[in-house]
């Protein structure tokens, strides 16, 4: 039975292109969700306008693999040619403290999760076509042909895992799949087993 005390931990993964980080920074302005996006530690370099400890903690690869070393990663692995894990204290301090919070993750890290976590609640982003992918990837503008090429061919790999998780959304129109993630969110909170203690208050006089 799940601690109804304890906060939810929320798995979102999706192939590069699909829209999930759009996705999920528009879920955190809901404020009848309450949730906490977890920062994961990353070896690549910051981008213009990242902040240390905003979208990642940035560390080398020497601090990275000492981490790994130490067991402090709830999971980590290896995205194209950089390291991404998240912090095992940062979560777990939080979900004792009731609150939820969503790891933006890939295949391999969900997997590493559900081993520790078995009760956590995954969700999975998919793209309306291969072709609209492809399209978005483009549109960034921010890749070379070879890199995107090299992108779609992760994304085949990564797409064919998305049927280990609890929920599928996709992400066609963005306000559609939004609020259909927003759902998913909401609807955990209404467990039976999440609702106990308000539910034998409600009902005392009743018994």
């Amino acid at each position: 039975m799940v601690d109804k005390s304890k906060g939810t931990l929320y798995i979102v993964s999706a192939p590069s292109g699909a829209g999930k980080t759009s996705l999920l920074k528009e879920l955190l302005k809901k404020e009848d969700l309450e949730v906490e996006l977890s920062v994961s530690h990353t070896t690549r370099a910051r981008r213009e306008g990242e902040t240390h400890g905003q979208e990642y903690y940035f560390v080398s690869i020497d601090e990275f693999q000492t981490m790994v070393q130490h067991d402090d990663f709830l999971e980590h692995a290896q995205v194209f040619d950089n390291y991404y894990g998240t912090s095992k204290s940062g979560v777990l301090k939080k979900i004792d403290l009731g609150i939820d919070v969503v790891l933006e993750i890939d295949w391999q890290g969900a997997r590493q999760v559900r081993e520790a976590i078995p009760d956590a609640v995954s969700v999975y982003i998919l793209p309306p076509s291969v072709e609209e992918l492809e399209n978005r990837l483009r549109g960034r503008g921010q890749d070379s042909d070879e890199t995107i090429q090299r992108r779609m061919r992760d994304a085949f790999s990564e797409i064919s895992h998305y049927n280990e998780y609890d929920y599928v959304i996709i992400n066609d129109q963005f306000e559609v799949a939004l609020e259909e993630l927003r759902i998913v969110m909401l609807a955990q909170r209404l467990r039976l087993d999440r609702q106990l203690e308000k539910l034998d208050v409600l009902l005392s006089g009743i018994k």
